[in-house]
This record gives C-alpha cells, structure tokens and sequence, in this order.
C-alpha cells in the first residue's frame, strides 16, 4: 500500500512551506569557526518566525550531526526568542538529517497536531566536540554506522566504491565540480541567493565558490584510496551553516506561495554504499505520489561527492552536465555541506528556484540526499500560488 499514489494533491491539511532561510556556508575553521551550532541556528529561526510575523511556532525540528547534545532545537528556539513554551526536538539522521526533520515536522502539521512548526537542520563542525569512549586515551574519529561485522566505510572509500561500482570516471567527476562551482558563481552573481541567506557576523556570501578549471582539478592526488578517482577537488567541503523552513497546514497558509510536500520517503540501502540512498527513496517518493520524473521542474541533490551525484543521476535517468534542472546554481561541491544542515538547505535552494522565481502553481520540484549508513532521503514538493482573493486556497 505504501507505494500506491497519493489519491489527491490538495488537502487542508497538508504540509505547505511558506518561508525558507539559511545561513552562509562556512568551510570548517574559516568564517564561522567560533560559533556554536545554536548560534548558526538561532539567527535562521528568527528569521523565519519573522516572515510569519503575528503566528505562533508550534515547535522547533533541527537536524544535526555532530553537536553537543542537549537537544539542540531546544536550546536554538529559545536562542531565537520563540518563547519558553516552544519545545524543540533534534532529528539525526546523519547527512539526511535537515531533510528528514523537515519529514518529521510535516508529519506533525499533517496530522493535525501543530499549526506552525520551524524545521531545518545546522551544523558546526568547527565547534563540534570530541568525543572518547570511557578509558580510552583518545577521541574516536565518529560514531558507528553500523553494528560490528558489518560494512562501514567512511563516506570518502564509500564514494570511491560507488564510483567504481557504476563506472564513474575521474574526468566526469572533476568536469561536474567545475560546473557546480561555475553555476554558484553565477548564482551569486545574479543575486540568487541575497534573499534566502541571513546575514551572521556580516557575512552574506558562501565562502567556498570559486572559478576552477579542469586542469587543476585533474592535477590533484586521490583522497581516499591509492589510484582512485576522488580527490578534494571533486568532494564537499566540510562546512559550518544552517537552515530552516516554516510548515503550516494548507488551511492556514492564508494566501501565502508556497511548496506543498506531496510526499517524502527515509529508505535504507546497502551499508557498503551509502550514496546510492536517494536512488530508491526517489523511486518511492515519485510512485507514491504517482508522478513521472520528466514532470519534475528543478532537482536539488545534496552534492557530497561528485561521484556520488552522478552514480545517482545516471541511475534516475538525468544527466546533471545538460539538464538545467539538476542543482541549477551549484550544491554542496561549492557551496559547502553541513551536514545535519544540508538537507534542509537544498529545500530552502528549491523554495529560492520555485516559490520566490514565481514558478506556477503545480510546478513539482524534488529534494534528496544520501548518507552515511546506507540511507536515503527524498521529497517531492508542488508549488501552491495566493490563494483567491488573498485568502486560503
């Protein structure tokens, strides 16, 4: 039954975003290197809560990774100055984990449970922790993926072997992070991003985006393993930022535009290969919303890996170097990845392309991210326009 199609779009209780904001991405022990993953976060919650000024936030939903514990959407909301009675829950579903809190928040509006939840994710690597096991005479590098016995690579080999799984070339991979690079400079440029970002400490561009040229990129060593194809020209950075949107049930969207989720889907994959994730979750994502991938206006990917993107892309059918609609203004290759954050960012990516770009009502657009594990995440949003005179649609 799972895999069915939605039997309508339109629903006064379906999950809609009406706001999208994120920080600047910062590399690890650059721009952001002294503030604490709240302090990414509070900002972008504010920020949202803004553009819905007058409405009361239900709750919090932040995705993160790697940060100090204590229930970070807890500690972001009353950063942010939502008030004591805002409770906060933090998702972590590794990678996919702004993506997923988004999931899990619209479950909540979905249900009928809450009104106006913010939800996103945020990370700072450069503040996060170090961790020990009891009597250990150093810090453990991260937390397993998976039980012992079982695979579990680091995202680095895992992207080598998935490469090499799905015959992934060195030149194809250093050609895509020329183009991701290339697209977010233009973006930047164009002014693309100026609307979705928060300023923090002054700063208003990404940092990582710059001109490269394949003969650079083809001059630099593997990263991962001996003769292998991925290098950190071809790689995301590891990234400081945040991101969050705001989810309102159709019924009290009051006229705003806005994307509403018509579905979403969090599948397990093969440990081995944790980046083939949104392959499936793609896949159940567009049967249970009965939809075609050649409807789908604008595809955002978080770009961990260009292998990883293009293992993916070539498995769905789409080609990222000729279709305008795939990370049209960059991803993560160029603009960095926080992790528990970037799931959320490309949603706030997709809200700039579609929602604030004026793309019409019905226009679908599709967000999926791989991790660490074997998981993948993915959801599929449709663009609602005013409503009739101003008032719900």
């Amino acid at each position: 039954m799972r895999d069915e199609p939605m039997t309508a779009l339109t629903r006064r209780d379906e999950p809609v975003i009406v706001a999208a904001r994120r920080t600047a991405i910062g590399t690890a022990g650059h721009a952001f290197k002294e503030l604490s993953v709240d302090r990414l976060a509070a900002p972008v919650i504010a920020a949202v809560a803004h553009d819905l000024a007058g409405r009361r936030v239900d709750d919090v939903v932040l995705g993160n990774c790697m940060g100090p514990g204590g229930n970070v959407a807890r500690v972001s909301a009353l950063a942010a100055g939502l008030g004591d009675e805002v409770p906060g829950l933090t998702v972590d579903r590794q990678c996919g984990s702004g993506l997923a809190a988004i999931l899990v928040a619209a479950q909540a509006v979905r249900a009928g449970e809450m009104d106006l939840v913010i939800a996103g994710g945020a990370e700072s690597a450069s503040t996060a922790p170090l961790r020990t096991h009891r009597g250990s005479a150093g810090p453990y590098p991260r937390a397993p993926f998976t039980p012992d016995g079982r695979p579990d690579p680091d995202m680095g080999p895992a992207a080598e072997a998935l490469a090499a799984a799905r015959g992934i070339g060195r030149e194809r991979q250093d050609a895509y992070a020329c183009r991701s690079h290339a697209r977010a400079l233009a973006a930047r440029e164009a002014g693309r991003f100026a609307e979705e970002i928060v300023p923090i400490g002054g700063r208003r561009d990404d940092q990582r985006p710059r001109p490269l040229r394949a003969a650079s990129l083809a001059r630099l060593p593997a990263a991962f393993v001996a003769e292998g194809t991925v290098t950190a020209g071809n790689s995301s950075p590891v990234s400081d930022g945040a991101a969050a949107v705001a989810i309102v049930p159709e019924r009290l969207r009051a006229g705003l535009p806005g994307m509403r989720l018509v579905a979403g889907a969090v599948v397990g994959c093969d440990p081995e290969l944790p980046g083939w994730g949104p392959v499936p979750a793609v896949r159940r994502v567009l049967a249970r919303a009965g939809v075609e991938l050649e409807r789908v206006a604008a595809v955002e990917i978080v770009e961990a890996f260009a292998a990883q993107v293009l293992a993916v892309t070539d498995a769905l059918g789409l080609d990222p170097m000729g279709d305008e609609r795939v990370c049209a203004d960059g991803g993560a290759l160029a603009l960095g990845h926080p992790w528990g954050a970037s799931g959320a960012v490309v949603v706030t990516r997709l809200f700039s392309r579609l929602v604030r770009a004026g793309a019409p009502p019905g226009t679908l657009g599709l967000a999926a991210a791989a991790v660490g594990g074997g998981l993948g995440v993915a959801a599929l949003f449709e663009v609602v326009g005013p409503g009739r005179d101003g008032g719900p649609a």
